[in-house]
């Protein structure tokens, strides 16, 4: 079996940590980052060498290039890059703070956005490789409550199928991943609230403000989904992108079934429009 080493940005938490653990097990090579690094003590404790360790914040993008460049210099080879990092932002538009929509911005969307900058010349140059991107069944659908996080992840999803098409002639790939509700601690340990305004009371943007209630169900089993991320980097043709949960493939199917539903209705319109040719 081929070794490969992983570069995985918020490897201490969620899918990031499942990653981790289960790369490890099987003998791979993780360069874990972290704000926290000293949450993955245990790991190194266990794995020894098998495990490259540095600090990492995402919105500092002199620091991305710093720690991107000591990993492949002190690993000599990353064959996968890994966006994990990142938190949900919820409240309506309104409520939300000028820091609070630049922060989420800064780590879901121009946080990845800097690393796979700083990795692909690294790529490119060693004949290769994968970026996987974390994101969620809600960079195709939305809810009420969610507009920033929605904005970070439609961005960032944009930004990775263009660079699909970019990145094959080099031997890179790039998968994005979709994931529905998984017991990740995503809503109650990472999730961060605007302050209610009572205007919005009773409201549809009203129904994220409960999103931290950990009674809440979970659909997907996170190492399920971890492994499932891990198996793509062995197909010979990876999906472009990996839904995992029937709950975000119900929401993504209902929100691709609405949007081309409006885009046909409106292609006379649409044709109404174009340059009339000279008779």
């Amino acid at each position: 079996m081929t070794q490969r080493t992983w570069f995985i940005t918020g490897s201490n938490s969620g899918f990031g940590r499942q990653m981790t653990e289960q790369l490890l097990a099987k003998g791979d090579r993780v360069a874990a980052t972290a704000r926290d690094t000293s949450s993955l003590d245990d790991l190194k404790t266990t794995y020894g060498d098998l495990m490259w360790t540095a600090h990492l914040d995402v919105t500092d993008t002199a620091e991305i290039r710093a720690v991107v460049k000591k990993a492949f210099a002190d690993l000599g080879r990353i064959d996968v890059i890994v966006n994990n990092a990142g938190y949900g932002l919820f409240g309506a538009a309104e409520e939300l703070t000028d820091d609070q929509i630049e922060h989420q911005l800064a780590t879901n969307l121009v946080g990845p956005i800097q690393i796979v900058r700083a990795a692909v010349p690294h790529l490119r140059e060693q004949g290769g490789g994968r970026v996987i991107q974390i994101s969620t069944y809600g960079g195709q659908a939305t809810h009420p409550g969610a507009s920033l996080y929605h904005s970070s992840k439609w961005g960032v999803e944009g930004f990775m199928e263009s660079l699909a098409k970019e990145l094959p002639a080099f031997g890179i790939g790039v998968t994005i991943v979709e994931p529905g509700s998984a017991a990740t601690g995503f809503r109650v340990g990472s999730s961060r609230l605007a302050s209610p305004m009572a205007v919005y009371d009773g409201t549809p943007a009203a129904m994220t403000r409960g999103i931290q209630n950990p009674a809440l169900p979970s659909v997907s089993d996170p190492s399920k989904v971890a492994a499932a991320i891990i198996a793509t980097v062995d197909q010979e043709i990876a999906p472009l992108r990996l839904v995992t949960g029937s709950d975000a493939q119900r929401y993504i199917r209902e929100a691709l079934h609405e949007r081309l539903a409006d885009v046909e209705s409106q292609e006379v319109s649409a044709a109404s429009t174009d340059i009339t040719a000279a008779s």
